[in-house]
């Protein structure tokens, strides 16, 4: 029974193929690590429901391949979307140096310039770390978004990024209101928590 839900919220998840975008949205929604895990084939599409400061919050999440030879069928999916989480690999540094082109892009098909973004800095679990916390931290405020590392395979830092990402977007009604039967999914402070790198895949 969907009576007591808030409101569906759309959220993307966007960046270089082999950050870890599957395995982020496999330990969020079934709390899950596959080291197997295969690379997005187009879009993968999950459901799960939140509840943030007693409001019951159903997020629909669209995984999107990063590979360059899917980029055609994404356009249309970033249309509608309230939530946007842009990832990284922290031990790769060519995924970091190309946030700017997935914010471009974000810009160009959201079509909602108050869209809420969230960077989350991936695999900090490994030890060759390529981009600080600091450089992390320095490009989500430069671009007003929402920050955090997190590790898909110990699973720090992945529900803490989507509780606070759903948070936000629900502190700007004019993202959400009136849209609690679609799927029509500013700034807080960042949280203080590409080819080479392509068959990395958690």
């Amino acid at each position: 029974m969907d009576d007591d839900i808030l409101t569906t919220l759309k959220i993307l998840i966007i960046g270089e193929s082999g950050v870890g975008k599957s395995s982020i949205l496999l330990r969020f929604t079934d709390d899950l690590f596959d080291p197997q895990l295969s690379a997005t084939i187009g879009v993968d599409f999950k459901v799960k429901t939140l509840t943030i400061e007693g409001n019951k919050t159903k997020l629909a999440i669209w995984d999107t391949a990063g590979q360059e030879r899917f980029r055609t069928l994404t356009p249309s999916y970033y249309r509608g979307a309230q939530g946007a989480i842009l990832v990284y690999d922290v031990s790769c540094r060519e995924t970091f140096t190309k946030l700017d082109n997935w914010l471009n892009e974000l810009e160009t098909f959201a079509n909602k310039p108050d869209i809420v973004k969230m960077l989350i800095g991936n695999k900090i679990d490994k030890s060759n770390r390529e981009v600080t916390k600091e450089e992390g931290l320095k490009f989500a405020r430069k671009h007003s978004m929402l920050f955090i590392e997190a590790s898909a395979k110990t699973k720090e830092g992945v529900e803490i990024a989507f509780d606070e990402l759903v948070e936000k977007i629900l502190q700007t009604p004019g993202l959400w209101e009136n849209r609690s039967n679609g799927l029509n999914v500013g700034n807080k402070t960042p949280s203080d928590q590409a080819a080479n790198c392509v068959n990395k895949k958690y």
